[in-house]
C-alpha cells in the first residue's frame, strides 16, 4: 500500500441525533484540522472544553461500542464514524460534540460517508501514514479470534456465528476499497438478537435503539428489513474497520475474524502496533549495528551444521555484554513431523539450544582466543511461558552475566511478537577446540 498525502475535510459539516446506547441527543461538528494533528474528539459541553485524541492510550473498553476518554470525560460509540475516516484516509479531523456519544443516525456508517462526501477532501501535502504487515499478528478470547496476515491491500474475511436452536452463521469476504465500502459495508446497520434485548436494557444500553437504526434478528439471524445479504456480518466488518483505525493510519493486510467484537479488535490493533514498533527497532539494529552476523559468519564461529544450527542470523553483538539473534520457525523443520503430528510445537529444549548457540557466539566473540568452543555445564531457572509454532519468529537475546577464564554464565530469553516464551540462565565451560 503506497502512502498518499494526508487528508482532512474541506469545510465544516454537522450531524445531529441520539446516541445508540446512552440515548442522549448530541450535535457532532466535523472540522478541518492541520496536517499531523490526528483525529481529535472535542467535548464542547464541558467547562473547560476537553480534547480526547484518537489512540490506543485513550481507548476505554466498553461493551458493544468503542469509547475514548481522558479522566471522567468520554466519547462513546465512535466506530461507525471511524470506519469512514479509515477507508477514506482522513488522518486529521476535529470532531466537536456536545454530549457523551456520537449520534447513531440510521445505525450504519452511510450518513457519515454521505455527509463527508458533500464537503470533499483536501490533500495536505504531508506524507500520509500507512502500515503494512510483514508478519502475522493474532488475538483470541474464548471462541472468538482474529488474525491479520501480510497483504499489500486491505481485505477482511468475517464469520459471524451464534450457537443455539437453530443458530446461524454468516461469512463475508471482501477487499476493502472506497467503492466496495460505500456499496457493501457502509449501509449495514447495527443489530441485536431478540433474545439479547432484555439483557441489553438491564445493562443500561441500547437506549437510543429504534426499528429505524437497529436490526432485530430472530434466532436464525434473520430480519425482514435487511438492506444487504448477510447484513449483520457486513456490519461486523464495518465495526472492525473502525476499530483498526486505532492505529491512526491506513492499514494493509488480510484480516480474518471469527466472532470478534470491539474488545478483541482493539487487542489486534494493539498487537499490530507493537509488532510494527519491533520491526522498526530491528530495522534500526540492522542499519546501525556493524557487528551483525550472517549465516556464513555464524558457521565460522560455531561447529553446528544443518539441521542443528538453530540461529539464522545475529542482529547485534555487543562484545562482552549481549547479543540479539533470530530463528525463523518453519513448518519444514524435521522435528515437526513427530512433535506433534496435527499440532506442531517447537520443542522447548530446541528453543534452549538456539539460545545456547547465540550465547556461544557472544562468548566466542568476547574471547581473545578464537580457537575455543563453549559447552553447556547446566541450566537454571528455566521457564517456558508460551508455545512456539510454525510461522513464529523467535527473537533470541543473550546477556553475559559472568565470565572467567574457563567458565561463563549467560542469561537468555526468547520472545515471539514481543511476548516472552522462554527464559533461563545457562552456565558454560569454555575449552580448546580439537
Amino acid at each position: 500500500m503506497t502512502p498518499a498525502a494526508q487528508q482532512t475535510i474541506s469545510s465544516e459539516t454537522i450531524l445531529s441525533g441520539r446516541g445508540l446506547h446512552l440515548g442522549e441527543e448530541a450535535t457532532l461538528r466535523l472540522l478541518p484540522a492541520e496536517a499531523d494533528s490526528g483525529i481529535v474528539f472535542r467535548r464542547t459541553d464541558l467547562d473547560p472544553e476537553l480534547d480526547i485524541p484518537l489512540g490506543l492510550d485513550t481507548l476505554r473498553k466498553q461493551p458493544r461500542r468503542t469509547t475514548f476518554g481522558i479522566g471522567n470525560a468520554e466519547v462513546h460509540t465512535c466506530e461507525h464514524l471511524l470506519s469512514v475516516l479509515h477507508v477514506l484516509g482522513i488522518e486529521n479531523l476535529i470532531c466537536e460534540i456536545d454530549g457523551p456519544e456520537i449520534p447513531g443516525m440510521d445505525g450504519s456508517a452511510l450518513p457519515f460517508l454521505e455527509e463527508i462526501a458533500t464537503t470533499g477532501l483536501v490533500d495536505q501535502g504531508s506524507r500520509g501514514r500507512t502500515l503494512n504487515l510483514s508478519t502475522p499478528v493474532a488475538a483470541e478470547e474464548g471462541s472468538a479470534s482474529v488474525v491479520a496476515l501480510p497483504a499489500d491491500h486491505l481485505r477482511v474475511t468475517y464469520t459471524l456465528q451464534y450457537a443455539g436452536d437453530p443458530g446461524f452463521s454468516q461469512t463475508v469476504d471482501l477487499e476493502i476499497t472506497e467503492d466496495s465500502f460505500r456499496e457493501q459495508i457502509a449501509p449495514a446497520r447495527t443489530f441485536v438478537l431478540d433474545s439479547e434485548v432484555k439483557e441489553l436494557k438491564a445493562r443500561g444500553l441500547g437506549k437510543g435503539a429504534t426499528e429505524d437504526n437497529t436490526l432485530l434478528l430472530d434466532a436464525a439471524g434473520q430480519s425482514p428489513h435487511f438492506r444487504l445479504p448477510d447484513e449483520p456480518a457486513r456490519h461486523k466488518i464495518l465495526d472492525l474497520l473502525g476499530d483498526i483505525y486505532l492505529l491512526r493510519c491506513k492499514f494493509g493486510g488480510h484480516i480474518i475474524a471469527h466472532r470478534s467484537g470491539h474488545g478483541l479488535n482493539a487487542d489486534l490493533a494493539a498487537r499490530i502496533a507493537e509488532a510494527h514498533v519491533r520491526e522498526r527497532e530491528l530495522e534500526d539494529v540492522l542499519i546501525k549495528a556493524p557487528h551483525g552476523l550472517e549465516i556464513r559468519d555464524i558457521q565460522k564461529m560455531l561447529p553446528h551444521r544443518y539441521p542443528f544450527l538453530l540461529v539464522d542470523r545475529v542482529l547485534e553483538v555487543d562484545e562482552g555484554q549481549r547479543a540479539v539473534g533470530l530463528k525463523n520457525v518453519s513448518f519444514n523443520e524435521e522435528y515437526f513431523q513427530g512433535h506433534f503430528p496435527g499440532h506442531p510445537v517447537m520443542p522447548g529444549v530446541l528453543q534452549l539450544e538456539a539460545l545456547a548457540q547465540l550465547s556461544g557466539v557472544l562468548l566466542l566473540r568476547s574471547s581473545a582466543d578464537s580457537n575455543r568452543i563453549a559447552y553447556i555445564l547446566g541450566m537454571d531457572d528455566v521457564k517456558f511461558r508460551k508455545t512456539v509454532v510454525p510461522g513464529d519468529q523467535l527473537i533470541l537475546e543473550a546477556e553475559l552475566k559472568r565470565m572467567r577464564e574457563r567458565t561463563a554464565q549467560v542469561q537468555v530469553r526468547a520472545t515471539v511478537d514481543g511476548r516472552l516464551v522462554t527464559e533461563a540462565t545457562i552456565r558454560f565451560m569454555i575449552v580448546e577446540a580439537g
